[in-house]
């Protein structure tokens, strides 16, 4: 709640401690701790690496450079800082540089004190007005950051450049008493690095070279990605040097971890004339793609593959799934397989392809990572495919639930239409000729034989996997599918003649 102080002399009275900045953070951060409250709310995998070294870095007192590769939340954690910062903090009314009302530094608010003494007027600054954030650019000059003499300010007041009412002050010194950010840091440029040294060791700026000192009461945080991946520049040593603490960023480390992110951050619950069914399996390969594409030798490993890869794709197939319930005139979303076929848009623009990746083009290395996905949890829940069991070796309930009787219908020459607007129960109905299939989904799923939506999504999950695994092939563009027989696809017309070597070992 702000507080009803509003001059000097109250504030005298109530004995009000303004703390410096870093110590204020200290303070606060040490209450939380105690009270054992959640520090970065939101902020979901570093809880046993990153954030236990920012809160030695501001109990320390230290400025902060999060360095990593993109998509790892280090601009948002940046911005999580002000919550260190209390709630409102008192400053001299109209000073520029927020100045504190018991140690002022600008001119403006000496003279405000000088003139009107125990009357002069507070004003309370709130923690979000006490964070300020600068992207760097090539561009970025010495002017936006520090300041730089104002000639019609200084003639319309018949001011010397060197009189510190001529200064047009940048964005650095409007953050004293805050938080200041510089995200992309290595894309400034080197001499503008160095005119950040005497912030960083002395807390001081100087402009244009007069004898004009102002001391800084500021928290400096700096974002960086790896130097080998931007090329357009790195932070010079000495910058490096004089930032206390450097902490580094990682992707999430768990699948659990990347699926409560996307949870967190995706759009994915729209009108609430629609119902969202999502199946665990269906998140889990979704995910798995950024996971696959974070090792996959067609991705430059040095960009990285950032956690919006996964977020875009699921609101993508989310999207893909409610226009066909509009067009079928349905109030249950249910994601397919095949809405991954539409989702490549969320992930060809967030990779980065090497030489190689380039070869092959951004939508089929698409198409490859999610086959992957789909084949690797698949192998979480379904017997693995490529086995083939000797009759004698297996248990009944495991012959009577192969694949043997999928395969070998496809190979009798029959084939599977999947359409993008295919209605549920057209969908369901189409999957239901491929016999075992609803039994084999339903029992490894453990789905409801009743429950035609989600099951028939299942089925379609199954039969991906297979294709995936080599078993039968997959015709598909982007509207429609077609999984047939694999021989058949290999060898037209004769596919249906053709049998498993080992037939009769596999029954």
């Amino acid at each position: 709640m702000k507080p009803k102080i509003e001059t000097l002399g109250d504030l005298r009275k109530k004995k009000y401690n303004v703390l410096p900045v870093k110590e204020e953070m200290r303070r606060n951060l040490i209450q939380k701790l105690r009270k054992r409250e959640r520090l970065f709310p939101g902020i979901i995998g570093f809880d046993d690496t990153v954030i236990p070294q920012l809160s030695n870095a501001i109990l320390a007192k230290h400025d902060i450079l999060l360095l990593g590769l993109r998509g790892q939340a280090k601009t948002r954690i940046a911005r999580m800082m002000l919550n260190f910062l209390d709630e409102y903090t008192p400053i001299i009314k109209g000073a520029e540089l927020n100045d504190n009302p018991f140690a002022p530094i600008s001119k403006f608010a000496i003279d405000t004190i000088n003139e009107c003494g125990e009357e002069t007027e507070i004003d309370w600054l709130h923690r979000t007005d006490r964070y300020a954030e600068k992207l760097a650019t090539p561009d970025v000059t010495m002017a936006d950051l520090i300041g730089d003499i104002d000639p019609i300010k200084a003639a319309s007041q018949r001011l010397h450049y060197s009189h510190e009412g001529a200064i047009h002050f940048g964005i650095i010194p409007r953050s004293n008493r805050g938080i200041f950010a510089i995200n992309e840091l290595p894309d400034l440029q080197p001499r503008i690095q160095v005119g950040l040294f005497n912030i960083l060791q002395e807390r001081d700026v100087q402009i244009r070279g007069f004898n004009i000192r102002i001391p800084l009461d500021a928290c400096m945080i700096f974002t960086a990605n790896p130097e080998d991946y931007t090329h357009r520049g790195n932070i010079i040593t000495p910058l490096k040097d004089r930032i206390d603490s450097q902490i580094l960023t990682h992707y999430p480390r768990k699948i659990e971890e990347s699926m409560e992110i996307t949870a967190q951050e995706a759009w994915t619950q729209r009108d609430s004339s629609f119902r969202l069914a999502m199946p665990l399996y269906f998140k889990q390969i979704v995910e798995n793609i950024a996971f696959i594409a974070r090792s996959s030798d067609f991705v430059d490993q040095t960009s990285g593959v950032s956690a919006r890869l996964a977020i875009s794709t699921m609101e993508v197939i989310v999207s893909n799934a409610e226009r066909r319930a509009i067009l079928c005139g349905e109030t249950v979303i249910v994601p397919r397989i095949s809405d991954i076929q539409q989702a490549i848009t969320g992930i060809v623009g967030k990779v980065e392809l090497v030489f190689e990746g380039e070869n092959e083009g951004p939508a089929k290395v698409a198409k490859a990572l999610a086959g992957k996905a789909v084949r690797e949890v698949f192998a979480k829940y379904f017997p693995d495919p490529l086995i083939k069991r000797r009759k004698k070796q297996q248990s009944e309930e495991q012959s009577a639930n192969s694949y043997s009787l999928i395969l070998r219908w496809f190979e009798q020459g029959n084939s599977i239409l999947i359409t993008d607007t295919m209605t549920s129960k057209d969908f369901f109905d189409e999957l239901s000729r491929v016999p075992s299939l609803a039994d084999i989904a339903s029992k490894y799923l453990e789905i409801a034989a009743d429950n035609h939506l989600e099951l028939a999504a299942a089925m379609e999950f199954v039969l991906d996997a297979l294709h995936q695994n080599s078993k039968i092939a997959k015709d598909d563009d982007t509207a429609e599918s077609v999984y047939r027989d694999m021989v058949g696809a290999i060898f037209p017309g004769i596919g249906s003649k053709m049998r498993y070597a080992d037939d009769e070992d596999m029954q």
